[in-house]
């Protein structure tokens, strides 16, 4: 994955953060010019090619002129089809982008995650607690963001739809963003639900990293 910004320390940060989550994804940083604002086309081109690892490469930017200097890299591409640029929010994108390709999704799939990123916020969605998990959760600062993106990985491969609740809020525990906006806290309980031929290995799994402290 390569972020594009005008700033090189915007580009850092993001890879910075993405990375904490995704720590096997050839994450990139491509922002700034020599001394200043800008995009660079040569250094584009530079993390594109540094990227890749033959599954491809997705592309995020901040403004107008850098999804025009992002699009002409991938355009002088010998395949073309080996990057794609993609319309998501920056830091949010990148995040779910980069969960998505650590737990081995396809190159579509990562692209929907980071394009979706905005859509799959915490609900106010009853959740029906029935057959689930009551999770404590004893690590210092709940679910955040390394927690949060081994709970979303843990669940890959599996056919299961699988919701984490609290506080009269759900989120789909798939998505980081998701979880995150739910604002828990060391000490909080929360409820968990899976349905689906995998629900039961899906809770399972999520037991099992409870047990272990969501790595904590």
């Amino acid at each position: 994955m390569v972020v594009v910004s005008h700033s090189g320390r915007l580009a850092e940060g993001v890879v910075e953060l993405a990375r904490q989550m995704a720590p096997d994804v050839p994450l990139i940083a491509a922002g700034g010019l020599a001394g200043g604002l800008g995009t660079d086309f040569d250094a584009v081109s530079d993390a594109v090619a540094q990227a890749q690892s033959g599954a491809g490469v997705v592309l995020l930017y901040d403004l107008g002129s850098a999804k025009m200097v992002a699009d002409l890299a991938v355009e002088m591409l010998g395949d073309p089809s080996d990057a794609v640029v993609v319309d998501a929010p920056l830091v949010e994108g990148a995040v779910a982008a980069a969960v998505a390709a650590q737990g081995g999704a396809t190159l579509d799939a990562v692209l929907s995650a980071a394009a979706s990123a905005l859509t799959d916020l915490a609900s106010d969605k009853p959740v029906d607690p029935e057959d689930g998990l009551e999770i404590v959760l004893t690590n210092a600062v709940g679910l955040h963001a390394r927690p949060a993106a081994l709970l979303a990985s843990t669940l890959t491969g599996l056919d299961a739809e699988v919701t984490v609740s609290f506080s009269g809020h759900s989120a789909n525990a798939r998505s980081v963003l998701a979880l995150l906006s739910l604002g828990t806290t060391g000490g909080d309980q929360v409820t968990v639900t899976a349905t689906g031929p995998d629900a039961t290995e899906a809770l399972r799994r999520i037991g099992d990293l409870a047990t272990h402290n969501f790595g904590d």
